[in-house]
């Protein structure tokens, strides 16, 4: 797992994290959208609990906490190379085996990388008490635990929601599993996602025991999301999708399945990648031929629907801020398979020795289901528009053989820092060559993309759209000096300067913050001495809109 930080630079102007990102990715748009992300509510925080130990030689004395958890992870201060191991006690007083617990992740998204080190976590089962054992001392354990609740009974796949839209690409959509399913109203994402590219994905375990339950899955997950949340500091669940070994596929990052949300499954990359979990540990092991046939579905549709091949290789930009976690340089253009291992990227043995040793296999049957997707361009990747005026957004629908798919029916979905994600913005058709073309008009930032719905679907990458206020600026009077002008849309308010000389350059001799929420403002400054001034209006840039100005007015005083 990794995680994603913001690149030095990266605009904030758009949206409250970011909208237009920096040239790591460039042309690329991520947004976070507040319709989608809520605090989380003391309840989710509270299944998460956790004992001290300090320093660690041997095995531990047994550990019981308060309360019986049913996941487990590690915390320690030193050394790096620390080999722990843990194991739980079920309220019938039975040992399980002992399991490595110091299995190392990455750091939350956002956060800092270094000490404390953290160890996956450890499904345990419903257990009362844990015992450590280390190869060497180890000093500022922790043992963080979770509690979650187990039903007695399992459900069918089909009692659990599925996810949406619908969308037919490669070998059509599998069933995916929603997560407001597992979540039960408890898996609340701390921060609201964000959005990037995607050009190839990355295949994970999740280093959990094996031979879970099938009605043990929801609990495992919600506990997974806790223990990366609450104790790792990511914002939600690492991974965009989780495949147990039932073979059933569940959604796991909030933002949308059809989307290139950005996890924290791949430290360097995740900005341009999507990544899928197997739940288990697959280091001996390989994955159960359910799960990797689910694996090999979602693959194909999930790259086909983004306009990718499902084979090959694919071109990616080591983040500066993360290139610890891999073996090349910041900044580097690495070339990686489409359907990539975790290890492949960075310093880690994930998804295992057995499971990685099957991915040659798995690649050609991805590609066998993925047949011949459909690309959806769009262009241009980013622009700024006056309220009210129109953005010129065009591209080309075609197979990836380069046949074009004339007469396609295609809508402009547009994703608002205000509003639902994917709004209908109009609807349109491609030409006969697969060409297409949209004036789209707009008074608030936005991301905007193309979908195909029908099959082959396809959706096209974000253009983001900044939108600045428009904004007037009129001379009434040069003794006072006074002003006046509008803004649309309305802002509480506007700010006024005035420049000596002919043009606005250096610092403005008088400026006033002016209250324009009506739309409209008026303010006098004293007449100034004689001489050429010029005079502009100007808004500062908020979640809807970027900053704006009026042109310049030149004033004589005499």
């Amino acid at each position: 797992m990794g995680t994603r930080r913001l690149a030095r630079g990266e605009s904030q102007e758009v949206t409250r994290r970011a909208l237009l990102r920096s040239a790591a990715v460039a042309g690329v748009a991520s947004l976070v959208s507040p319709a989608i992300g809520r605090a989380a509510g003391a309840a989710d925080r509270g299944a998460v609990f956790t004992t001290s130990l300090g320093g660690l030689r041997g095995t531990s004395a047994v550990i019981r906490p308060h309360r019986s958890f049913a996941l487990a992870g590690l915390q320690w201060s030193h050394p790096t190379t620390a080999a722990l191991e843990l194991r739980a006690q079920a309220p019938d007083g039975r040992w399980s085996p002992w399991v490595t617990a110091s299995t190392r992740g990455h750091d939350g998204d956002g956060q800092p990388a270094g000490e404390p080190f953290y160890g996956e976590p450890v499904w345990t089962g419903p257990a009362v008490a844990v015992q450590l054992r280390s190869d060497q001392l180890t000093s500022g354990v922790r043992v963080h635990f979770v509690s979650v609740q187990i039903p007695a009974g399992g459900l069918a796949a089909a009692a659990f929601p599925r996810a949406t839209p619908v969308l037919e690409a490669g070998p059509g959509q599998p069933p995916i599993l929603a997560r407001g399913g597992w979540g039960a109203g408890q898996a609340h994402p701390v921060h609201i996602p964000e959005y990037g590219s995607i050009k190839l994905a990355f295949v994970h375990h999740t280093v959990n025991p094996n031979g879970y339950s099938a009605a043990a899955v929801p609990a495992l997950l919600r506990g997974i999301f806790a223990y990366h949340v609450y104790v790792r500091g990511f914002w939600d669940i690492a991974y965009n999708f989780l495949i147990d070994a039932y073979g059933r596929i569940w959604e796991g990052r909030a933002g949308g399945i059809d989307m290139p949300v950005i996890g924290a499954h791949a430290g360097a990359y995740n900005a341009e990648t999507t990544g899928v979990a197997i739940l288990g540990d697959f280091m001996n092991v390989v994955p159960s031929p359910a799960a990797i046939g689910a694996l090999e579905h979602l693959l194909a549709w999930k790259l086909s629907l983004h306009g990718l091949p499902s084979y090959g290789r694919a071109t990616v930009v080591v983040d500066p801020a993360e290139a610890f976690y891999t073996p090349f340089r910041p900044g580097a253009h690495v070339s990686l398979p489409r359907v990539s291992g975790h290890r492949q990227g960075d310093l880690t043995d994930c998804p295992g020795n057995a499971f990685y040793a099957r991915l040659p296999s798995i690649r050609p049957h991805v590609r066998a289901l993925a047949g011949t997707p459909a690309h959806l361009s769009m262009s241009p990747g980013s622009v700024l528009i006056t309220a009210g005026a129109s953005a010129e957004l065009s591209g080309t629908l075609q197979l990836l053989t380069g046949q074009p798919l004339g007469g396609a029916a295609l809508e402009l979905q547009a994703m608002y820092p205000t509003g639902p994600p994917a709004a209908a913005l109009a609807t349109l058709s491609t030409a006969a060559d697969g060409t297409w073309s949209e004036s789209v008009s707009l008074v608030e930032n936005a991301l905007v993309r193309a979908v195909h719905g029908e099959y082959p679907a396809s959706v096209s990458e974000w253009a983001a759209v900044s939108v600045a206020p428009a904004v007037t600026l009129t001379v009434q009077s040069t003794s006072p000096l006074i002003l006046s002008g509008t803004v649309s849309p309305a802002k509480a308010h506007v700010i006024l300067e005035l420049y000596r000389g002919p043009e606005p350059q250096g610092k403005p001799i008088k400026k006033k913050r002016v209250p324009a929420g009506t739309g409209s403002f008026q303010w006098q400054f004293a007449t100034p001495g004689p001489g050429s001034y010029v005079v502009l209006a100007r808004t500062i840039a908020g979640l809807k809109n970027v900053s704006g100005a009026s042109p310049p007015v030149a004033i004589t005083v005499s």
